[in-house]
């Protein structure tokens, strides 16, 4: 039998609905300003009683927030938990709204600490051989 791909066509509707949720800011809460919140992705299970929303967020100045930043930030999004249920309940035509699980993606800051590690390296070479160069 082959794959339904309707799982991930409501991972879609559900990121997009929260998303326009934060541009709107239709969530009052005041941790969601600690920095820039973006949606990286949804993972609904096959059974649509579960959606992971994948959370990035960056400090105003472009760097990642502190631990405890984050941890209010996932916990006003835990506390909203219910009302975005009720959005995505009126956006998205479902019989049955997914449970919200919110995590940060941590993807971002391992992206950003493996470029800072590979120009070190780059760094490091360029120095060794121009050593090399001039001696």
């Amino acid at each position: 039998m082959g794959r339904s791909h309707r799982p991930e066509r409501l991972g879609e509707e559900i990121r997009k609905t929260v998303s326009e949720m934060l541009v709107r800011g239709d969530l009052k809460d005041p941790r969601f300003s600690k920095g820039m919140i973006a949606l990286s992705g949804v993972d609904v299970t096959r059974d649509g009683s579960y959606a992971t929303i994948y959370i990035t967020c960056l400090s105003y100045s472009g760097q990642s927030l502190s631990e405890e930043d984050k941890k209010e930030v996932l916990s006003a999004f835990e506390n909203s938990q219910g009302y975005i249920r009720s959005a995505v309940d009126r956006a998205v035509k479902v019989r049955h709204v997914p449970a919200l699980i919110f995590k940060f993606d941590e993807s971002y800051e391992y992206g950003a600490k493996m470029d800072k590690i590979l120009d070190e390296i780059k760094a490091s070479e360029e120095h060794s051989q121009t050593k090399e160069h001039n001696a």
